[in-house]
């Protein structure tokens, strides 16, 4: 019998932002790194944040999160920590070159997708390259996605 393959404790989705695959084609993915303060890794732990009205944008040479939310921790009251600050994004320079160029060039934007921590315990954020669909585009991902469950229902109501 096969082994099952362990869950690992340190893994834990924090926030997901779903809307993004309506809105936007994601053309690529990249995970990232983001710096925070002690209290914000403490609420994160939690689970409570929210990252679906937050974008990711470069200035001065540096990838920033903005309008993310993440909330007070409750036991630190002397230093606590804006719920809406800008936090700063970590990637190579390279990755922050392509995704400069991307930006600039093909009209694109940087839409956090996923805010987790990895095996290693850390908080990594999953941006995605995407650009916007108009509501054509909207209404065939719609219709796409009935004919799948319409397809499915049919296989298992005769299979």
């Amino acid at each position: 019998m096969a082994k099952k393959p362990k869950s690992n404790p340190n893994f834990k989705v924090v926030a997901e932002n779903r809307k993004a695959r309506y809105n936007y084609a994601i053309e690529d993915d990249l995970e990232c790194g983001i710096v925070l303060q002690g209290s914000e890794v403490k609420a994160l732990r939690e689970g409570h944040a929210n990252i679906a009205e937050s974008y990711a944008t470069v200035e001065d040479g540096e990838l920033w999160l903005v309008n993310s939310y993440v909330p007070a921790y409750e036991q630190a009251k002397s230093f606590p920590h804006e719920e809406r600050r800008r936090r700063k994004l970590l990637v190579s320079r390279r990755e922050l070159s392509r995704l400069w160029n991307n930006i600039g060039r093909q009209g694109m934007t940087l839409v956090p997708l996923r805010l987790y921590f990895n095996e290693k315990g850390r908080a990594k954020l999953k941006l995605g390259i995407a650009k916007g669909k108009k509501v054509a585009d909207k209404r065939q991902t719609e219709k796409k996605r009935d004919w799948q469950r319409q397809k499915a229902r049919l296989l298992r109501d005769r299979g």
